[in-house]
C-alpha cells in the first residue's frame, strides 16, 4: 500500500514537473516578436512587410500547434488563422499601393498580433 501512495506521489509530481517544463509558444515572446526581421525577396520588397509576414507566420504555427494538442478548437484556431491572413495581406496591398508600410500601420498590426498573442499564451 505504502508503495502505490509513493508510486502516485511521484507520477503526479513527474506530470507537474513536465506541465512546467513544457516549451512556451514563440509568439508569447511579445518583445522579441516586436524586432522579428525576416529578409525582403520575392513577393516582400519592404523590411516592414517582411517583419508583419515573419510575425504572421509564427502566430499561425503557434495557433496551429494549439490546434494539434486541442488546447484550442478548431473553429477558433480557423477564426483567429484567418485574421493573421487578413493582416498580411492588408500590409502586402499597402506596400504595392505605396511603395513600403508606414511605421503607423506596422505598429498597428504589431498591436493586433500582440492582442492576439495575449490570448493565445494565457
Amino acid at each position: 500500500m505504502k508503495y502505490k501512495v509513493l508510486a502516485l506521489l511521484v507520477l503526479m509530481s513527474s506530470h507537474s514537473l513536465a506541465a512546467h517544463l513544457e516549451a512556451p509558444l514563440s509568439s508569447c515572446h511579445v518583445a522579441e516578436q516586436r524586432v522579428l526581421a525576416d529578409q525582403t525577396g520575392g513577393n516582400v520588397t519592404d523590411v516592414g512587410q517582411a517583419h508583419i509576414a515573419a510575425r504572421a507566420d509564427v502566430l499561425i504555427e503557434d495557433i496551429n500547434s494549439l490546434r494539434m494538442s486541442r488546447k484550442i478548437s478548431k473553429a477558433a484556431a480557423d477564426k483567429m488563422t484567418q485574421r493573421v491572413k487578413e493582416i498580411r495581406l492588408q500590409g502586402d496591398k499597402f506596400v504595392a499601393q505605396q511603395g513600403f508600410l508606414s511605421a503607423g500601420e506596422k505598429a498597428s498590426f504589431d498591436r493586433e498580433f500582440d492582442g492576439m498573442a495575449g490570448r493565445i499564451c494565457n
